[in-house]
């Protein structure tokens, strides 16, 4: 597994398509992901530190976890098939730890907001994998 980073959010609000590029924190590969308006819109309000008036879906999920003490330890994008990614989110609570699966786009945007890791297997980046110059010229 290759830890990630998000390191691009690209928003075109005339399409429903958004994307989000992860780029390895101790290396120079990235790759973009297709994620919904909606997705991109809860990770860029977090990254502009905007909080909506009441919670939103994510929002709720966070609340959901600190009120029954558990915590994602990670998420883990472990497939690609057929052009689409496959996620899942670990959470532990009381010291175990169970796996939920979840599209990439919801599993980023929880990492995003709590700061948790985020995995991709290096099969992915071996067959999707581009440099971070590369993912910047194509944009």
């Amino acid at each position: 597994m290759v830890e990630m980073e998000l390191w691009r959010l690209i928003i075109n609000e005339n399409r429903e398509e958004q994307v989000i590029i992860l780029k390895e924190t101790k290396g120079k590969r990235a790759f973009p992901i297709i994620i919904g308006i909606y997705e991109a819109a809860a990770i860029d309000r977090k990254l502009k530190d905007i909080k909506a008036a009441r919670p939103l879906t994510h929002d709720l999920i966070i609340n959901f976890l600190e009120a029954i003490n558990s915590k994602i330890t990670k998420v883990v994008i472990y497939d690609l098939k057929k052009n689409t990614f496959y996620a899942r989110i670990y959470i532990s609570t009381n010291g175990k730890e169970k796996e939920i699966d979840s599209r990439p786009s919801d599993a980023i945007v929880l990492a995003v907001h709590l700061k948790s890791p985020i995995l991709v297997d290096e099969k992915i980046l071996d067959e999707v994998g581009t440099t971070a110059e590369e993912e910047s010229s194509s944009e």
